[in-house]
This record gives structure tokens, C-alpha cells and sequence, in this order.
């Protein structure tokens, strides 16, 4: 099961890193909120079919299902309105940077002691990143800031869902909180944004909805009850690589050979955390016991 549910979070960070063209799309022609709100809820009706109604929904579901759903509102605004002042390349760095701020989240919120491995891939990871993204070259703007808190809340999003969604059925889980965050993203859209409409920013829209929420965010729910929360993170930072990659393909972006260097650390970050993950296998066995 443990396997699988990496295998998961593989193909998440393989979606999400395509998606992450259509959010540039969508960021040049000025929508952040309307945007993120029609995806949002868009993503929550399509899984709502799978939703087995016949389960009863516990109190404390609908407190953490609504918790999930602000950090969502929150971490998505922030990345989609950083998008339209700073490089996509900056913004890939500095949001990948959740993968070293959970340990940190864990530590605190907890007081999990990260495993010494830990420490070493998520420093490889953020090196890799940074030069995945940035050439090596970084020049802080206030797009830049606004990416760096927004990293912090996908951070807290991660370790929550780590932490609580073991204890609920996975489908009504991923529904609330995708509706919680699509209708907050709605609401201050409707006061504060200018309404665009384009073909490509609707069919960005739809694809995001479906694939990159509606069936990822599903996924990981499911996913991160079989996997420890930095170990999940780790994986779904490979996302930076594939958007870097999907830029090449949909929008002629060459990697450079300090980009492929960027590449190479981060896959071996991710194969280092799994080697943690395996020597330990006692432990995390009783994490899943636990419903950590």
C-alpha cells in the first residue's frame, strides 16, 4: 500500500507540473481569484458523484475539512497573484520551498524531530529547485514574497492532511475542501476582480479543475494516509521538475545544463527520502497504526 500510494503522489507531481503552464496562462491575462474560484469548485462538482452519500459525515470532518479548504484559499491565491509579478522561474523555486518548510511545520505543530536523511534531501531538494528554476540567477521582487508566504500555507495544507485525513473517508473530504476554497476564491473575486473571459483561460480553467484538483487533491488525500507527511512532500516536489519540463514542450522554454544539474538533485532527494522511508519501515508501520 505504501507503494502504491508513492506511486500516487508521483503522478500528482506529474499533473500538477503540467498544470502549472495553464496557471501562467491564465496569470498573464490578469485572473487570480475569479480563476481560481471557478476551477476550485468546478474540481469539487466533479468529484462529488464519487462521494458515498449513504456515510454518514463526522462534526469534526466539516472543522477539518473547512480548515484544508482556507489554507487552499489561501496558498492558491497567493501563488496565482504572485504569478503576475514575478518569473514563472522564481515562483517555481520559491513555492517548492513548502517541501522544506513541513519538517519545519512538524517540529513545531508537533514536535517531530525530523530524520537526520530528512534534513540532507530537503536541502538538496531546495538547492535543486533553485537552480532548476532560477538558472542560478534569483532576483527578489514583490511577486517573490508574496510566493514565499504562500509556500509556507501549502506547507501547512501538507502536514494537516498527513495528520487528519486518515481519520475520514477520503472522496467527502477532498469535495469540502475544494468547495470551501472555490467559494472563498469566488467571493473576494466577485468584489475585487474585473471578470475576463477568453477560450484558453476557460479551457485552463477546465483543466485545472478536473485533473490537477478534482483528481489530484482526491488522490492525495488517499494517498497521505499511507505516507508520512515529509516523505509526501519530498515526492510532490518532482512537480517543479515537470512544470519545467512541460514549459519545454508547450512553451519552447530550453533547460539549460545548471537546469538539468537542478533536475538530477532533486530525483535524488526524492530516492533518498525513500531509502529513510524503507530502512524505517517499523516506524512508519506505526504511524499508519496511529492514524499519523
Amino acid at each position: 500500500m505504501r507503494l502504491k500510494a508513492d506511486l500516487a503522489l508521483f503522478i500528482i507531481a506529474i499533473i500538477w507540473g503540467s498544470a502549472f503552464v495553464a496557471q501562467r496562462v491564465a496569470g498573464q491575462l490578469g485572473s487570480v481569484y475569479l480563476f481560481n474560484g471557478a476551477r476550485y469548485i468546478l474540481a469539487g462538482l466533479v468529484v462529488l458523484p464519487f462521494v458515498r452519500l449513504k456515510m454518514p459525515v463526522q462534526r469534526e470532518q466539516h472543522k477539518w475539512m473547512f480548515i484544508a479548504g482556507v489554507l487552499l484559499f489561501v496558498a492558491a491565491a497567493l501563488q496565482q497573484a504572485g504569478m503576475q509579478f514575478t518569473t514563472a522561474g522564481n515562483a517555481g523555486f520559491i513555492t517548492s520551498l513548502y517541501v522544506v518548510l513541513v519538517p519545519i511545520v512538524l517540529f513545531f505543530g508537533w514536535r517531530e524531530l525530523p530524520h537526520w536523511l530528512a534534513i540532507i534531501a530537503v536541502a538538496l531538494t531546495a538547492a535543486g529547485a533553485f537552480l532548476l528554476s532560477t538558472g542560478g540567477r534569483f532576483e527578489f521582487q514583490i511577486g517573490d514574497a508574496l510566493e514565499l508566504v504562500g509556500a509556507l500555507f501549502w506547507a501547512l495544507h501538507v502536514s494537516l492532511l498527513g495528520k487528519f485525513a486518515s481519520r475520514f473517508e477520503s472522496m467527502s473530504f477532498s469535495v469540502g475542501q475544494l468547495l470551501v476554497c472555490g467559494i472563498l476564491n469566488l467571493v473576494l473575486g466577485i468584489f475585487i476582480e474585473q471578470p475576463v473571459f477568453t477560450w484558453t483561460l476557460a479551457g485552463a480553467a477546465v483543466y485545472t479543475a478536473v485533473f490537477s484538483l478534482g483528481l489530484c487533491y482526491t488522490l492525495q488525500v488517499w494517498a497521505q494516509r499511507h505516507t508520512p507527511p515529509a516523505d509526501a512532500a519530498l515526492i510532490l516536489s518532482l512537480e517543479s521538475v515537470f512544470a519545467v519540463l512541460a514549459g519545454g514542450l508547450l512553451l519552447k522554454e530550453a533547460l539549460t545544463g545548471i537546469q538539468v544539474f537542478g533536475c538530477m538533485l532533486i530525483f535524488f532527494a526524492v530516492g533518498l527520502s525513500q531509502v529513510k522511508s524503507w530502512n524505517s519501515g517499523k516506524i512508519d508501520q506505526r504511524h499508519l497504526v496511529e492514524g499519523r
